[in-house]
């Protein structure tokens, strides 16, 4: 799966993600892009995109996107509050479609995978 990762997150967070192809926004010469333009630029070589933007799934109209958004909910965007969310990163990934936002939540609460696709919500259990 070819992923990307949003320059809020530490380019250090692609070893995490071993088995898959990632790239970061910043390597891609994307820097600075406004969140629309990055998913038009992003869909035509990603798979998924992961970022920690909050507002991202809000403002923003995957439905009909060839992207899917990884969204994570950590502490913080430093590397040792995020590797803990990475099991859960992996294992939402194998299931996750274009067009779908997967917000993971990190063990400092419940870990909460809720999925978002064509405008209805779909909680699933903790992994």
């Amino acid at each position: 799966m070819e992923l990307l990762i949003d320059e809020c997150l530490p380019r250090a967070l692609k070893r995490l993600f071993g088995e898959h192809t990632c790239r970061t926004v910043q390597e891609m010469g994307w820097a600075g892009k406004k969140n629309g333009l990055l998913l038009t630029l992003a869909e035509t070589e990603f798979d998924v995109l992961i970022t920690m933007d909050q507002g991202f799934e809000y403002q923003q109209n995957l439905m009909d996107r060839r992207i899917a958004l990884l969204l994570l909910v950590a502490a913080s965007n430093q590397l040792e509050d995020l590797a803990p969310v990475v099991p859960s990163d992996l294992a939402a990934l194998h299931g996750i479609q274009p067009g779908s936002v997967v917000r993971l939540e990190g063990p400092w609460g419940p870990q909460i995978l809720t999925e978002t696709q064509c405008g209805t919500n779909r909680a699933h259990p903790a992994f």
